[in-house]
């Protein structure tokens, strides 16, 4: 099995100029999700006569925000298109309340059932990938 951190999906992203707005919603997602990111993976093996069998998936991501506060997708999450305008992510979403550089961490927990030889068991294994967003305020000016 090749299984790894998932691939950030986030706005606002991390690239020269990009500034979310502090209030509105950020959204956070797997960017391109498949089966070694996500899964479910199912791998088989034998040996001598003996087959073993896993399946893997992720359970949850926890995404942890930079600002102290955690959030928990069961799913991938939905990309952030510009035709949604401010609403919040229907599965995955965050609100900075205050302005400033964050690192967010998104952390993948997978789940690993196997079974074999009259045996069954559960091995959970972790990966954790980062990124940073930029948060501002937004003032009107009445002149």
């Amino acid at each position: 099995m090749n299984l790894r951190a998932v691939d950030i999906g986030l706005v606002p992203e991390d690239a020269p100029g990009r500034v979310g707005i502090i209030g509105m919603p950020s959204w956070m997602w797997v960017e391109s999700p498949g089966e070694s990111t996500m899964g479910p993976i199912t791998r088989s093996a034998s040996a001598r006569g003996y087959t073993v069998t896993a399946v893997a998936k992720v359970a949850k991501i926890v995404w942890n925000m930079g600002d102290g506060q955690t959030v928990t997708c069961t799913g991938p999450g939905v990309p952030y298109a510009d035709s949604y305008g401010k609403q919040s992510s229907p599965e995955c979403g965050h609100t900075y309340t205050r302005q400033g550089r964050y690192t967010v961490s998104a952390t993948s927990y997978w789940t690993v059932n196997w079974s074999g030889i009259g045996q069954t068991g559960t091995i959970p294994i972790d990966f954790t990938t980062t990124t940073n967003i930029t948060m501002g305020e937004s003032q009107v000016i009445n002149q």
